[in-house]
């Protein structure tokens, strides 16, 4: 798989299908290969080529353990060295949790390098990720066993190949990726870029999705009904439908 460089990090990124582009930006502690596991890229190659990367501090791509290295602007600037790479001018884009927060900040600082952007079970205010931190120092203190007998006790049963997956972790990465965010409240009157806000019902994120939508010049809020955080993502058939669509009226 290719490699994009953002300041001397490399970025992992693969590609699949033929349309118009689309980069998948996964969520917290996954990698571009959990897009395949929760049936994405089955449903979405057939009409895009579809942009998958490992973001900083996970899968294949670089792990710096330095705080800063995660800033929000530095996360962007590896989805743009991506395009970069790939000679696209731009690209819609979707991300989901945190890869959803990532989708706030290229609306905001790199709108003109996408046709539109899709944000999933995320919200731009800010938030305490002290739960994520205390989850990972099972991982730090115990190592990967501990962490994924920790992980299916709170969120189910793991797959071989999902566990597999995080032996390989650098606990200390995502320690470092792990921090509080600050609200993006400020510029989301400036946001151009069409964006579509889609969150389960129930979702802790969902009021304040809802909210935030009300303040972007071009986002359209859409509620999956009856599913949590986790569920919203695992339901691909739920959420596709409502993504596609918006897709369509967004076009290149």
């Amino acid at each position: 798989m290719p490699y994009a460089n953002n300041g001397g990090i490399r970025i992992r990124y693969t590609t699949e299908g033929e349309g118009p582009p689309l980069v998948l930006h996964h969520w917290s502690f996954a990698t571009l290969q959990d897009w395949h596991d929760y049936g994405y890229v089955c449903a979405l190659k057939s009409d895009y080529e579809l942009i998958l990367l490992d973001a900083r501090g996970h899968g294949a791509s670089d792990k710096p353990h330095e705080r800063e290295a995660y800033a929000l602007e530095h996360r962007v600037n590896d989805v743009v060295a991506v395009l970069d790479d790939l000679g696209l001018a731009k690209a819609h884009f979707f991300g989901y949790s945190m890869g959803g927060w990532v989708g706030f900040g290229v609306a905001a600082h790199a709108p003109g390098r996408f046709h539109s952007v899709v944000i999933g079970g995320q919200h731009p205010y800010e938030q305490s990720l002290q739960e994520l931190r205390d989850l990972l120092q099972h991982g730090v203190e115990g190592g990967p066993e501990v962490f994924i007998s920790v992980w299916e006790g709170n969120f189910g049963i793991l797959s071989p190949e999902q566990k597999a997956r995080m032996r390989a972790y650098d606990f200390e990465a995502l320690l470092a990726v792990a921090q509080d965010r600050s609200s993006l409240e400020a510029v989301l009157p400036n946001m151009t870029v069409p964006c579509l806000l889609i969150v389960g019902e129930l979702d802790p994120a969902y009021p304040v999705a809802q909210k935030c939508a009300q303040h972007m010049p071009d986002a359209k809020f859409v509620t999956v009904p009856g599913v949590d955080h986790i569920e919203g993502l695992r339901r691909c058939d739920l959420l596709l439908p409502h993504i596609t669509q918006f897709l369509k009226t967004v076009g290149p």
